[in-house]
Order: structure tokens, then sequence, then C-alpha cells
């Protein structure tokens, strides 16, 4: 019976994954993946939440 109420409360939200891997098969962290981590590695990454560009080595 718990695990029906677990399904029911998790549904409610939209569960976005970590990664995916690219068309080059290199793995791609999400925007909800950064924000759990909850800094920013200064990589340059895709979808950096905090702005951070590498060519420019600033965070915007």
């Amino acid at each position: 019976m718990s695990s029906d109420i677990e399904e029911k409360n998790s549904s409610n939200f939209p569960v976005e994954p970590d990664f995916y891997y690219n068309k080059e098969g290199l793995m791609v962290f999400t925007r909800s993946y950064h924000l759990r981590r909850g800094y920013c590695c200064k990589s340059g990454c895709l979808h950096c939440p905090y702005g951070f560009r590498q060519q420019e080595n600033t965070i915007e």
C-alpha cells in the first residue's frame, strides 16, 4: 500500500534524467543534475544553469 502512495506522490513531478548521450556518444549532464549538485564545475557544460561560459572563463 505504501508503494502506491509513493508512486502517486512521485508522479506529480516530472523526473528529468541526470544525463543523456549525444550523437558522439558523450555523456551530457542535464540542468536538473547540475542544480542538484549545487555548484558550477567551470567545465563549460552545455546545460550549465550557473551561466559559466568556458571561452570567456566567466560566470554570467
